[in-house]
């Protein structure tokens, strides 16, 4: 009988590849479109894309006769009490909501509507914007060129939203919005909230077309700003205005100005700013009482005297920013002297210990096949060492540069960010779950794929090994051992080619053990001579693959709830069924292979969307006891501010090394009891789904991934854990209290 080698099926690296190439392809999409939703709710912010097109939305030659009728959509944000978002000018501080819209070709989007704002003092400082539920409404014009996909009958509408969000303290939001406008029949469900806002918006003065008044001017005068503006409606005469100057850093906010009544004039005169950065010819402004607002564009008579050195961030702004890390100093990064060196050694260590982690093991497996392959040919050892090892730091180098670059092109995202979309993870579990069933024997490639193609591994062994160090680098990416997360966070802050080489010495620690082997015939000789015990090794393997598809299954289940789950198993069976089909022979092999593609097309249309839908998060899934609490942004401040000491672990469901603390240490009866012995608060930040805020507290830790445990206590930096957590450690850093 001639034994066949089941060591490395010839196509597996090539579907390795691809498959890993798509995940980082996917990984750069989440965002936009795995992610986005019509509402996203902060601790302080409920933001919620709105649409309104009471007569439909008009398509084709419709069009051109569509312009009395109305197709808006506007982000409506509703503040918790005492924080606010900003208006088109900020005022002294702050930064305006940015709307960036993605939208089918012929539908343009036009500014936002900005209601009338409300000045909002702040100490010695004052702003402008909006308190309570504010929307912020957008026009959409219909141009005879949109036309609609074939077979679709909505106008799908993207939204990426930026908005400032403060209270004392200010916090940086964003969100991915995504909302279909029906074709046909009419969107009024918020039809009231729309009325409301466009009632809110400033009116026009009285005057020429565009407000512009030959009598309403200001002039400069001296430090300040005389203005005077006609036209107004009878019944403000008398009336108290406020004021609100729509070009930034020209006025100074806060300072006291005064305002007066001349017959049908009104006149005000205001401080200029001893910061001012602007200087309009024509200067814009709102004026407002009782709710309602009256806009008009003042030309400027005068010269502007000289102006402050612009900033690119006022510095109010950048005081107000920091003022949340105020309380407490992040430890020093790993390399508290700024040495490249200590945090290349640390990356090489943690790359090694990664060897150790449980979802790098099936990886590590299957290379045992390889070296009882080659048996005494040492030339093919140091050739597949010498090729796994360029895949594992190739692949390193490449994720960690596609981190760099998202981060660069403002994503807040850290390491292990591609097994935070429900894409990437339902790829990965159709990946091994080929491999399972491969190694199971329930196929092999060669009978499945053209003969050219199936030969391949044996013609590029090298090509093969260096594959399988991707393989390596994509279920070990999500990991973070030992000395690595200090590294990583590290090496985010550094110039790119030195961040690139931390990369690489993580990659080159996860392939030294096998390198080194391969050097070494002693390791070659200790394996058993090539026979069949490899088949049954080779079998015996598939359960771990079937295992990590358990354990991506999970994942999948925590993102995009119990449906998603259920629909990817479904997919996974109908794949292995497709797959089985391709083992048959003659007539029967032509029919199955038909019905079992036909079936996983059919179920992937209709049922494919729930594994990649997220599923809104349940309060139950915040934490994983009642005697953990969410983490929030500014929670651990006030906890500490009422003198309790904080404990938080900052977990993601697919860090294998979370959950394993997490049912061994931080599930310990003794060590909890002492956590409520010292009274200290436990909070959980689940970063499973991208979180920019839970990124944003990890970056001030110095770290850049997950597993992450810190202990806060009033007046002392805060302890940060190691990444393998024992009971003794926490216990000791709980005895610092």
């Amino acid at each position: 009988m001639t034994f066949r080698n089941p060591s490395r099926p010839p196509w597996r690296a090539v579907l390795f590849a691809v498959f890993f190439i798509a995940t980082l392809h996917l990984s750069t999409m989440a965002t936009g479109q795995n992610l986005a939703k019509p509402v996203v709710t902060t601790p302080e912010v409920r933001a919620e894309l709105m649409a309104h097109a009471p007569q439909g939305v008009p398509t084709g030659a419709g069009a051109d006769k569509a312009s009395g009728q109305p197709v808006w959509v506007g982000l409506q944000l509703a503040h918790q009490p005492h924080w606010h978002t900003y208006w088109k000018n900020s005022g002294d501080s702050g930064l305006p909501t940015e709307l960036q819209w993605t939208l089918p070709p012929g539908v343009l989007a036009g500014d936002i509507d900005w209601p009338v704002p409300k000045k909002i003092p702040i100490g010695n400082l004052a702003n402008y914007g909006y308190e309570g539920t504010v929307l912020l409404p957008v026009p959409l014009t219909i141009t005879p060129d949109f036309k609609p996909p074939v077979g679709s009958d909505t106008l799908d509408v993207r939204l990426k939203a930026a908005w400032l969000v403060c209270r004392q303290e200010c916090i940086p939001q964003e969100g991915e919005f995504a909302l279909r406008i029906p074709l046909r029949g009419s969107t009024a469900l918020n039809g009231a909230v729309f009325d409301a806002a466009l009632a809110a918006r400033p009116r026009p003065v009285m005057g020429p077309v565009g407000g512009v008044r030959p009598d309403s001017q200001v002039r400069i005068d001296g430090d300040a700003l005389a203005v005077s503006v006609q036209g107004l409606p009878v019944a403000l005469r008398g009336k108290t205005l406020d004021f609100f100057p729509e070009t930034p850093e020209v006025i100074a906010t806060a300072a006291a100005w005064t305002q007066a009544w001349n017959g049908g004039e009104w006149t005000a005169r205001v401080p200029l700013s001893p910061q001012r950065a602007n200087s309009p010819s024509v200067l814009p402004v709102v004026l407002a009482a009782d709710g309602q607002g009256w806009r008009a564009e003042l030309k400027v008579l005068g010269t502007w005297p000289a102006v402050a050195a612009p900033a690119t961030v006022s510095p109010a702004l950048e005081a107000a920013l920091q003022a949340n890390a105020a309380n407490r100093a992040p430890p020093a990064p790993p390399a508290a002297s700024g040495s490249l060196l200590a945090a290349l050694l640390g990356a090489l260590v943690g790359g090694l210990i990664l060897n150790l982690m449980p979802c790098v093991f099936p990886v590590l497996a299957i290379k045992v096949l390889g070296f009882a392959q080659h048996g005494g040919d040492r030339r093919a050892h140091r050739l597949a060492g010498l090729a796994y090892t360029a895949g594992v730091v190739l692949s390193f180098v490449a994720l960690g540069a596609l981190l760099l670059a998202l981060r660069a092109a403002g994503e807040s995202l850290g390491w292990g960010f591609q097994l935070q979309n429900p894409a990437v993870v339902a790829a990965l579990a159709a990946l091994f779950t080929v491999i399972g069933l491969n190694l199971a024997g329930l196929f092999e490639f060669g009978s499945v794929l053209p003969s050219s193609v199936a030969s391949l591994q044996a013609r590029h062994p090298v090509a093969d090994s260096f594959l399988t160090g991707v393989l390596a680098v994509a279920v070990a990416s999500p990991c973070t051992a030992p000395f690595m997360g200090a590294s990583l966070g590290f090496a985010v802050g550094l110039p790119a080619a030195q961040a690139l080489a931390v990369f690489a010495a993580i990659g080159l620690g996860l392939a030294l053990p096998y390198l080194a082997a391969s050097f070494v015939p002693a390791v070659a000789r200790a394996l058993p001579r090539p026979g069949a015990w490899m088949d049954t090794f080779r079998r015996l393997m598939a359960f771990p693959m079937f295992a990590t598809v358990v354990w991506l299954v999970w994942v999948l289940g925590q993102q995009a709830g119990i449906d998603g789950a259920g629909a990817l198993l479904a997919l996974l069976v109908a794949l292995s069924f497709v797959i089985w089909s391709l083992t048959l022979g003659g007539r029967t092999r032509a029919v199955m292979t038909s019905v079992s593609i036909a079936s996983f097309v059919l179920l992937t249309m209709g049922i494919g969307q729930n594994v990649i839908k997220l599923a809104e998060p349940a309060s139950s899934m915040a934490a994983s006891t009642a005697r953990w609490a969410p983490w929030a942004p500014g929670e651990v401040d006030k906890r500490l501010a009422a003198g309790q000491p904080v404990f938080v672990d900052f977990t993601a469901a697919w860090c294998v090394t979370c959950q394993y603390n997490k049912k061994t240490t931080l599930a310990d009866a003794g060590l909890l009891a002492e956590f409520d012995a010292k009274k200290v608060q436990l909070l959980r930040a689940d970063w499973t789904r991208r979180d920019p805020a839970i990124t944003a507290a990890l970056a001030q830790l110095g770290r850049n991934g997950v597993p992450v445990y810190v202990l806060y206590a009033a007046g002392k930096p805060p302890v940060v854990l190691s990444e393998i957590l024992s009971v003794g450690e926490v216990r000791a850093a709980l005895a610092g209290l």
